[in-house]
């Protein structure tokens, strides 16, 4: 009987540090086992009004196999009425001593990347963002066709956080 208090305890401790409540929009997309430099990762989004400002992040996840220190994407957004805006982003993925940034325990690492903050979507409709990745070796001008090491790209949308 006791056991099974603690068992419920425990289950209701963990729904409620879980609950996120800044978060809009969170999803994530699998990248198969590489990364085509040709291949774009897709969000189509319905913002939940005009008036309020959102901070936007790209999510990304990945294992040991990911031989870079950091990384560029190139991130479109595409407005309702056709409007588009590009950005090439570089984001660090590990410290100089080689250790992955990020989050969790094992080897997959989960890295929440500042994109956008302060966006107010103000056309009504569905935006699109597009993700690709645009990782070059030194050296070299042909980028890297496949890249390992991505498990999941993703993108979110929360309320900003009042300081």
């Amino acid at each position: 009987m006791l056991q099974n208090k603690f068992l419920f305890l425990f289950l209701v401790f963990c729904v409620l540090v879980s609950c996120d409540s800044n978060m809009v929009y969170d999803v994530y997309k699998t990248v198969p086992n590489k990364w085509h430099k040709d291949s774009v990762v897709s969000f189509n989004i319905t913002p939940p009004d005009s008036t309020n400002a959102y901070d936007l992040f790209v999510n990304l996840r990945n294992t040991n196999s990911y031989k870079f220190s950091n990384l560029f994407l190139i991130v479109e957004m595409v407005f309702p009425h056709g409007k588009t805006v590009t950005d090439t982003l570089e984001y660090r993925m590990a410290d100089p001593s080689g250790k992955f940034l990020g989050t969790g325990l094992t080897d997959v690492k989960e890295n929440k990347l500042w994109y956008k903050e302060q966006v107010v979507f103000d056309e009504t409709g569905e935006y699109k963002v597009n993700i690709q990745h645009a990782m070059r070796e030194n050296g070299k001008v042909k980028g890297i066709t496949e890249l390992e090491g991505i498990t999941d790209v993703g993108f979110r949308i929360e309320n900003p956080i009042i300081k």
